[in-house]
């Protein structure tokens, strides 16, 4: 019963997306009794790319599944649809996704510190929030610095979200140094033996050189107060972007090592093809999907239940031949 109800929970978290993919898919071979299969092929071309999987993971599913189609003979379309389900499973299959939960629990020197990167306006501020209270729901003692200090009522939304998660949070004034309000967290954490460290940072790509610049300064300051530091870099990214989102990881790993990407707004969109396109091109695990905005609203993103949501497995007695 537990699994059915899970289930249909993520068919609703991504139901845009799967009409957006796999009702399309569907219909092509259902279209007529005998199909080109170069038409097919065409068609989930067009299909992928608008989903916003991406020009270069398409042009590879797209690249396996002609070489599939001169090698193989197939009976059937779903033949060709179950490949097409391989080579997506095949991509997530790649890249190893270790729980966070699980290394937190692993690290012995606490805190664990995480780092928390994105542009403004994904859901980052919101996101710390939701993370904070998830984390304090599995048992780990957490504390929150806010040294994104740049952005009017940054700091305010965040001890909002805080005082929500029941959190504690060190902060100081807009424009203070971003620096100075990591060390004061660190030196809080190890202090009050604190589990885990979620600080926040500023999200000014545009100002690329001078947020790059920034991101190093707190890197070395976090390792001056706990050598190893920082254990974790959280990306976070809008999935309703699509195509900006593979820039932001693009121009973000370009000064920064990010670890893993949480993915917030996956519900409002159809374009959560990208998670495709992303763990493809860049091996970066997702961690979590943001679906709502209530604090509970952060689930953990299973590969595995996010493919078959997507590729719906149904029997057909009568399915259309390949030509």
């Amino acid at each position: 019963m537990f699994l059915i109800k899970k289930k249909k929970v993520f068919d609703n978290e991504l139901n845009k997306t799967k009409k957006s993919f796999f009702y399309k898919i569907k219909n092509i071979f259902l279209k007529k009794s005998k199909i080109d299969p170069n038409i097919i092929i065409d068609s989930i071309e067009e299909i992928l790319l608008s989903s916003d999987i991406g020009r270069e993971t398409t042009t590879k599913i797209i690249q396996n599944l002609e070489n599939k189609i001169k090698k193989e003979k197939y009976k059937k379309t779903q033949d060709l649809y179950d490949f097409l389900n391989q080579e997506i499973e095949y991509i997530f299959k790649n890249i190893k996704n270790e729980c966070l939960e699980d290394k937190i629990k692993c690290y012995k020197k606490k805190p664990y510190v995480i780092m928390v990167v994105g542009v403004n306006g994904v859901g980052k501020t919101t996101t710390i929030g939701k993370l904070a209270f998830l984390l304090k729901k599995k048992g780990f003692n957490s504390i929150i610095g806010a040294a994104d200090t740049f952005r009017e009522a940054a700091i305010d939304q965040l001890e909002i979200w805080a005082k929500k998660a029941r959190v504690p949070i060190v902060k100081q004034h807009i424009h203070a140094d971003p620096a100075s309000v990591v060390y004061d967290t660190l030196q809080s954490a190890k202090s009050k033996k604190k589990d885990v460290v979620l600080i926040d940072t500023a999200g000014r790509l545009q100002n690329r050189i001078g947020l790059m610049e920034e991101l190093s300064k707190i890197s070395r300051v976090m390792k001056k107060v706990i050598h190893e530091s920082p254990h974790e870099v959280i990306l976070i990214l809008d999935a309703t972007t699509g195509q900006n989102a593979f820039e932001q990881v693009k121009k973000f790993t370009s000064f920064v090592k990010v670890s893993s990407i949480i993915l917030t707004k996956i519900e409002g969109t159809a374009k959560g093809g990208v998670v495709i396109g992303i763990m493809d091109q860049f091996k970066i695990p997702i961690q979590y999907i943001g679906i709502g905005e209530k604090i509970q609203d952060l689930k953990k993103f299973d590969g595995k239940e996010f493919i078959d949501c997507l590729f719906e497995k149904k029997n057909h007695e009568h399915e259309p031949s390949l030509t």
